[in-house]
């Protein structure tokens, strides 16, 4: 026990050496991009995927996904998804998948026709396999992460190291955070999503993937802190990244990493004999503390202004018009699209271009469920009722995955304000679909159905 907390300590030290390093030399950010594909590439090869090593590694892609861009380290936008969807193929090279999965393969199909629809309009001025990639990479990473995964039998233990490899570089982005913008009230002046304590990149993105972090690192502090310690260092980068998280000022993220916590709190506590409930007052009282200190303290950092934020008022405390920074006239025109191309759709990427045409400006959607439904109609209707169905089908049969309901929360609730701009949901979405065993299985060697 003692190797692995000096272990997990110098894990912890290294990922923030890195984001100084980077800080320091941005150019050695695209070397580490090919850094990770290679050296995972050479370990799921050595090992053969015998324990799923491809979920390590992508799971360490995928919590590595913002730092890259917010540095420039992605070689380009979908780099990560695609890196995603070769280690998802590789294991499934190596360790086959179940022939229950097909359920995927059929989401699959159902793009088809969207895709069909772009290929033959000729009105707008589009580059077709752009709007392609931009709009179906995050939905065709989640079918390969998907049929990879699928009742994919392994250990919570195992489960929470995969977990820790998406943590860790999302540390790292945090650190990264604090080196490029490291006094905060020196740059909050509105209410307005803050691209200075986002790291220059996408607030909106950062928040996603900061409060999948503080998720993250919450598990690490009630689940597998078993020393005074471990509790300190977990509870502090629970602190680090919540913080940090708040004041991008994009609330997306931030709500849902809480509302993730909740439902494993639900969970556990449901789940849980007379005994281990008892437990759960002290575990309350403890989030409930660093809940209130950590907001506190931000309002103290941001003068109030995050305050106003979450209550939706501008800098002078008057009431804004939009609940949604604007994303309810993207969400009205793709429903009014859906009506109007109910079976078809209007295809692929379309809604874009289209609303540039009407509105005069080009604004992609940011909400994954209106897209499906204005840009695959029919077909949208049932790829989105897979999503939704499967997961809880499985869950049935699958009632040792204390992470199921958190991990579906975050797909959801990311989806509609985030739609799929990185790998994140798309493979937190998988994570649902394996079969979670807390002790080990009587076939053990078994690892898929």
């Amino acid at each position: 026990m003692k190797s692995f907390r000096l272990s997990y300590i110098h894990i912890v030290l290294i990922h923030c050496i890195i984001a100084l390093v980077i800080f320091a030399v941005p150019f050695l950010s695209k070397i580490l991009a090919l850094l990770i594909l290679i050296i995972g590439f050479y370990l799921v090869f050595k090992t053969k995927n015998k324990n799923n090593e491809v979920l390590l590694v992508a799971a360490y892609l995928v919590g590595i996904e913002v730092f890259l861009r917010m540095t420039g380290g992605n070689l380009n936008n979908e780099y990560v998804k695609i890196s995603v969807m070769f280690f998802m193929l590789l294991g499934m090279m190596y360790s086959n998948f179940s022939l229950n999965a097909f359920i995927y393969w059929f989401f699959l199909i159902l793009l088809i026709p969207g895709i069909l629809i772009v290929s033959t309009i000729t009105d707008y001025d589009i580059d077709v396999k752009k709007a392609l990639f931009f709009n179906l990479s995050g939905p065709v990473c989640l079918a390969i992460c998907a049929i990879y995964m699928f009742k994919r039998k392994v250990l919570f233990s195992d489960l929470q190291n995969i977990v820790l490899s998406l943590g860790l570089p999302i540390l790292t982005t945090t650190v990264y955070l604090f080196l490029y913008n490291p006094s905060v009230k020196d740059v909050v002046t509105g209410t307005a999503s803050n691209f200075e304590t986002s790291g220059g990149f996408g607030p909106n993105q950062v928040s996603t993937i900061l409060g999948l972090g503080i998720f993250i690192f919450f598990t690490q502090l009630v689940l597998f802190s078993k020393t005074k310690k471990e509790i300190i260092l977990n509870g502090f980068l629970l602190l680090f990244v919540s913080y940090r998280g708040i004041v991008t000022f994009s609330r997306g993220g931030i709500i849902t990493g809480v509302v993730m916590i909740a439902c494993l709190l639900v969970l556990l506590y449901f789940f849980s004999n007379a005994k281990g409930k008892s437990k759960f007052i002290p575990v309350f009282i403890m989030t409930a503390l660093m809940g209130i200190g950590i907001w506190t303290y931000s309002s103290i950092q941001t003068s109030g202004l995050i305050d106003k934020r979450y209550a939706n008022q501008d800098a002078r405390g008057r009431e804004k018009k939009s609940q949604l920074s604007g994303r309810e006239e993207i969400i009205e025109s793709e429903i009014t699209y859906f009506l109007d191309n109910p079976i078809t759709g209007i295809g692929v990427g379309m809604g874009k271009e289209i609303r540039e045409k009407s509105l005069g400006v080009a604004v992609a959607s940011h909400n994954e469920i209106t897209r499906m439904l204005a840009e695959h109609g029919l077909f949208g209707i049932l790829g989105l009722l897979i999503l939704f169905i499967t997961p809880f089908v499985l869950y049935i049969h699958n009632r040792q995955h204390l992470y199921f309901l958190s991990f579906f929360v975050f797909w959801l609730l990311t989806i509609n304000h985030a739609a799929m701009r990185t790998a994140a949901p798309a493979f937190v979405y998988a994570l649902t679909l394996l079969s979670v065993h807390i002790k080990i299985p009587e076939k053990a060697e078994d690892s898929i159905d």
